[in-house]
């Protein structure tokens, strides 16, 4: 089994890591674009056009199935990944988490970037699944951007400045961009307010992949044998994970687990 993931940097690493969780044997091929990122502050025909460049760099190693492991991607390009892929190759979406968030009942505050927040994506997903109940859009200025580099400095002022928009009676947070669950400890422990409740955070990586593998009829098997490999595409180059990414247990978890590739695989996959 491949399964193939793909964003502009490395907020891949959650759905990356839950996806290693799940099934230990499947190799993984990991699409990236430091040519290109941020995608963000691109605009949404520009943004298309990095992101279909980056998929079609992973379909040519031939997975199984394709995690478009980027909200903001998601948001603009993935009827076009679809389009140009499917159905040959499977292509999985990254949504906010707001439908499970919403079912709790509480006010719960969307964590998202800038480009994301307030967008008519966003907003159609809340009026679908969250009528009723109170929703805070909080726009996190430069927190995607600060995990990237794994800033710690600017990772604590963009969460602390994300928190100060948080309304005091929000009882969840959906992390509504895949970089911010690299850091959703350090983002509990800047929303949880004394005296509340403990907070509920909502991810979507352990949903995305286990949707990844429904699409492709496996189940999860975590008790494989951990020989699944790794393959890093940075802008459709063969590389290795950017440094940053060690910095946080998800990268850690891959190179762990993750064998050094003998060099017949290594032909197999160029």
């Amino acid at each position: 089994m491949k399964i193939a993931l793909m964003d502009s940097g490395i907020g891949l690493l959650a759905a990356t890591a839950a996806v290693r969780r799940l099934r230990p044997d499947a190799d993984l091929i990991l699409s990236l674009d430091p040519d290109g990122m941020p995608w963000g502050p691109r605009t949404p025909e520009d943004l298309t056009a990095r992101a279909l460049a980056v998929a079609e760099a992973a379909a040519a190693h031939r997975p199984d199935a394709l995690i478009v492991g980027c909200n903001t991607a998601t948001v603009h390009a993935l009827p076009t990944l679809r389009a140009r892929l499917e159905p040959d190759l499977p292509v999985i979406g990254t949504v906010p988490a707001i439908k499970p968030a919403a079912a709790g009942g509480g006010p719960f505050a969307i964590w998202a970037t800038p480009a994301t927040t307030g967008s008519d994506y966003q907003r159609n997903l809340i009026q679908d699944f969250a009528g009723g109940v109170s929703v805070t859009e909080v726009p996190c200025w430069g927190l995607a951007e600060a995990v990237e580099r794994a800033d710690e400095a600017a990772i604590t002022a963009a969460v602390a400045a994300a928190a100060a928009l948080t309304p005091e009676d929000v009882t969840t947070v959906v992390l509504g961009c895949t970089h911010y669950e690299l850091v959703a400890e350090r983002i509990r422990t800047a929303v949880q307010r004394p005296g509340h409740p403990p907070l509920v955070l909502h991810g979507s990586a352990g949903a995305v992949a286990a949707q990844a593998l429904r699409r492709i009829g496996e189940l999860p098997a975590p008790e494989a044998e951990p020989v699944g490999t790794l393959t890093v595409l940075l802008s459709g180059r063969e590389g290795t994970l950017p440094a940053p990414a060690l910095a946080y247990e998800e990268g850690q978890l891959l190179r762990t687990v993750t064998p050094a590739r003998s060099a017949q695989s290594r032909s197999a996959t160029l």
